[in-house]
């Protein structure tokens, strides 16, 4: 049964929790191309993420939300700066050091990134086979979390037989199926119509309460945050422009790039 950490045991995978942040920029640049062509998508971002926090990255199109998540999970390597999981310099991890932190940090994509030809259980069961689980065992955590996020009625639909919603719950399932300490969200609700991203956020609230996993949600939609997030950094051109508690932020934002996003968020209501 899935309650509490029972099932994300993360017992013998190197990291050392305490009192450190769960996550940690420190000084992060990455700038793709050369000479005039350069761009800079983050210009010296720190954040630090705590354990069990789940945090907002919000900010406009260009903002450098995607390298920076990209960042976080080594999908990209900084030309500077460092990224730390729980106290780890995991920036200049290769091979199989590598392979270890990204099973610790699960991802939920804004268009599912499901496998069309593969059942709901099959895709939960997917990451679980690339690393070698035994197929009895995989089957068995992978119905245990379609029944956590209320789809084990659904295992053996496939993708196109799925609602959005649906389909974007299959993919909590599949990223929780690694064991992570730390779920990424990149813009997952921006596919989603209201009421389907209200159960959505519901669900990551209670993943949040329930197994104490840190989540990392970056959108640009300001009432996702509100609704979910307890702090929240707002990127702007690279940089953290602002940096504090939902509240703070919104209610009296200090910098010219969370007041246009209040703005927008005013107009779009």
């Amino acid at each position: 049964m899935l309650h509490g950490n029972g099932f994300l045991n993360h017992r013998g995978n190197g990291f050392a929790s305490g009192g450190l942040p769960m996550l940690r920029l420190e000084n992060v640049h990455k700038t793709y191309g050369r000479g005039a062509g350069q761009v800079q998508a983050l210009r010296g971002v720190s954040i630090d993420v705590m354990p069990g926090e789940i945090f907002g990255i919000i900010g406009l199109s260009g903002a450098g939300k995607s390298t920076l998540i990209r960042c976080i999970n080594l999908l990209e390597r900084p030309q500077s700066g460092r990224v730390y999981i729980d106290g780890v310099d995991v920036t200049d991890f290769k091979g199989k050091a590598l392979r270890t932190v990204r099973r610790h940090i699960g991802m939920v994509f804004q268009h599912f990134n499901l496998l069309t030809n593969r059942t709901a259980l099959a895709n939960v069961t997917f990451p679980m086979e690339i690393v070698g689980v035994p197929r009895q065992e995989r089957e068995r955590r992978a119905l245990e979390l379609l029944e956590f996020v209320g789809l084990r009625a659904k295992a053996h639909r496939y993708p196109a037989e799925l609602s959005g919603g649906e389909k974007q719950r299959v993919g909590i399932a599949r990223a929780l199926a690694t064991e992570p300490r730390i779920l990424l969200c990149d813009e997952p609700t921006s596919a989603l119509d209201p009421e389907t991203t209200t159960s959505f956020l519901n669900l990551l609230k209670d993943i949040n309460r329930r197994l104490g996993l840190t989540i990392v949600m970056v959108t640009h939609q300001m009432h996702v945050v509100r609704a979910v997030c307890g702090r929240v950094a707002v990127l702007d051109q690279g940089r953290v422009a602002e940096l504090g508690t939902v509240s703070q932020v919104f209610d009296a934002p200090r910098t010219e790039a969370a007041r246009r996003l209040v703005k927008e968020a005013a107009v779009g209501a």
